[in-house]
């Protein structure tokens, strides 16, 4: 990566949240890419479904979240 950008591993249980239009990264985009399970990103007051081999981009200081709406693991 360089300073502008960041990737990380995240699983959710069911019914799991985190973030929220608090949680903001003002020095770096954020990727993040859906193995496994199914939710919901909020995203800039935007919502959009999660599902396996879907690619969000999180744009730097855009509030978000993620909520695991599924019954296995969002990962």
């Amino acid at each position: 990566g360089d300073d502008h950008s960041q990737a990380a591993t995240l699983v959710l249980a069911p019914g799991e949240t985190t973030g929220g239009p608090e949680n903001r990264h003002s020095g770096a985009d954020q990727w993040i890419y859906v193995v496994s399970g199914s939710g919901i990103a909020e995203i800039a007051g935007e919502s959009f479904a999660l599902e396996p081999s879907i690619l969000v981009l999180i744009q730097r200081g855009d509030g978000h979240g993620f909520r695991n709406t599924g019954a296995s693991d969002l990962c």
